[in-house]
């Protein structure tokens, strides 16, 4: 069972839920302007694991024949036989009702956008087969975190959420385009459509630098659209500051976009969460 449960963790990369996780908390936290209480804590964490889990698994399984190809991917659980093909759909299918019946329970107006949210995370690996577009598709889909956390706490989306939320997006398509700097090669070798391969290397870490400060314009609407103080404006500081050190860092040397991507964006995510909540005390 732990060899099985320790290959599902990689088929989904569980540990890259620190990208998603804070962002729905501090939806939260700002739209209870404190603690929203254990119940909605649990819901919350159920959701976004859910969902995510959903989506990774969709990509894995509609991913296998390119996955096998490349050589930064074919040793993943869902390429080299550890996790199979029926494993896979069950799994998909397991958190696609998990997280409907999550959302059952959160209120009504989360429980009528749980499909459309599921269409939309399940959307990004079909948009890469034949559009640039699919980095801001990925954003998108972390990037509904904010707007489903607000949803949970108040029933309704509110500005300063999509604010949160566009600023997301532009934050997760910016360090996507560094990271998928990886695959350019591959990219181009197998008619798979993305920004790097479409426009190369230097055009692209140009619209990195573009997505970043459009997500920092978007967090500084979302604090002022909030209400928010010093703390909140420390948060979009800070980010700032961390999403020029994960392009220099990137500028420097290619061999750091692990680095750049792991580290620094999960540290952002945290610190964000942080200043949030001594904000909202």
């Amino acid at each position: 069972m732990r060899k099985v449960l320790s290959d599902f963790s990689e088929l989904v990369m569980f540990k890259h839920s620190v990208f998603s996780l804070p962002f729905i908390f501090i939806a939260m936290l700002v739209a209870a302007d404190g603690w929203f209480g254990w119940r909605l804590l649990l819901l919350g964490t159920m959701a976004a694991v859910s969902a995510r889990n959903f989506a990774m698994g969709v990509n894995r399984y509609l991913d296998r024949d390119i996955d096998k190809l490349n050589p930064r991917t074919k040793g993943r659980p869902s390429v080299d036989g550890r996790v199979t093909d029926v494993q896979m759909i069950g799994f998909i299918l397991f958190n696609a009702v998990g997280f409907v019946i999550v959302a059952y329970f959160v209120n009504s107006l989360a429980f009528q956008l749980s499909v459309p949210i599921l269409l939309v995370l399940g959307a990004y690996t079909l948009f890469k087969r034949f559009s640039a577009l699919a980095h801001l598709i990925l954003g998108l889909s972390l990037g509904l975190a904010p707007i489903a956390g607000v949803v949970a706490v108040s029933g309704e989306v509110t500005v300063w959420s999509l604010y949160l939320a566009v600023g997301v997006m532009f934050w997760v398509a910016g360090f996507d385009l560094l990271y998928s700097l990886q695959d350019i090669d591959f990219d181009k070798a197998h008619g798979l459509h993305s920004i790097p391969s479409r426009f190369g290397v230097q055009k692209t870490m140009w619209i990195a630098r573009a997505f970043h400060v459009l997500a920092i314009v978007f967090w500084i609407a979302f604090v002022a659209e909030a209400g928010l103080g010093l703390w909140a404006e420390v948060a979009v500081l800070l980010s700032a500051v961390m999403l020029s050190y994960e392009h220099y860092l990137v500028n420097k040397d290619f061999n750091k976009i692990d680095k750049a991507f792991f580290t620094v964006n999960g540290y952002l995510g945290f610190i964000f969460i942080l200043c949030i909540i001594i904000e909202v005390r």
